[in-house]
């Protein structure tokens, strides 16, 4: 490696880039500025590079390794496609009506919905969670009904799972769930790591009157461990404008209706 300061040719550096982000999990572009001695906005060109060639995943303030077949903390995960997670959070909650039910599974796109349902104008509204996450975003709006499910806690994803929380969502009924997955595969079957957190969206599925994947572009095409739910079941996914056009129109064909913000 190259004493600090001093400057690469593009292609240098971004192989440099590459092994530090191997080496490390992750990278911003902060560190990376004061390490190569370039602006940021020549860095943000590189990183934007290396994600299109598979190498990092674009996060908030930088890139992280790609985990095909592992769960992200969600200090990590947060910052991965986060303005898109924002524009879906602001779509899903604007489905809403005052007084009305709603489930929010864990992660942090339904963690972008429940700040979007906290700076509206909503009055009435009933969220049921198993996330901490969540139910964090709500401790300051009295004007919100939480419930909160309990169970066994998954540290890595800080929701509760097992077969006390599955009774009780089994005993509630909502107007709305809202679902993120970390996969939807070539046949939009729904999927996610954790076999409990999977059999619990399901329940949360089939506890609402109506389901809405929500899920940024980097989940198509992606086959997670667990099987939550074939698509057939879902009313409507909200996503952003990354997804294909086929996709999209493949969705659609299905009778499930698309958003793409």
């Amino acid at each position: 490696m190259p004493a600090k300061g001093a400057k690469l040719l593009t292609r240098e550096r971004r192989r440099e880039i590459a092994k530090l982000v191997r080496k490390d999990g992750r990278v911003s572009v902060n560190e990376l500025a004061r390490r190569f001695n370039v602006s940021t906005v020549t860095l943000r060109a590189d990183l934007g590079r290396l994600a299109q060639e598979g190498v990092i995943v674009r996060s908030y303030g930088g890139g992280v390794l790609p985990e095909e077949r592992e769960e992200y903390p969600l200090n990590v995960k947060k910052t991965i496609f986060h303005a898109e997670k924002v524009r879906i959070g602001k779509a899903a909650a604007g489905l809403l009506k005052p007084r009305q039910r709603v489930i929010l599974d864990s992660g942090t796109t339904s963690a972008e919905v429940a700040r979007a349902i906290n700076r509206s104008s909503l009055e009435g509204i009933t969220v049921i969670t198993h996330a901490v996450n969540i139910a964090q975003e709500f401790l300051g709006n009295p004007k919100v009904c939480l419930i909160m499910i309990g169970g066994v806690m998954r540290h890595i994803s800080g929701s509760f799972v097992g077969p006390q929380a599955e009774r009780f969502i089994g005993e509630l009924h909502a107007d709305h769930c809202f679902l993120g997955v970390d996969g939807i595969d070539s046949e939009f079957n729904l999927s996610t790591p954790d076999l409990l957190e999977a059999q619990l969206n399901t329940l949360m599925m089939q506890a609402a009157h109506e389901v809405t994947v929500i899920a940024d572009a980097s989940k198509f095409g992606r086959r997670s461990l667990s099987l939550i739910s074939p698509i057939a079941n879902v009313r409507r996914v909200v996503t952003d404008e990354g997804v294909p056009k086929e996709l999209i129109q493949a969705l659609q064909d299905r009778g499930v209706e698309v958003m793409a913000v």
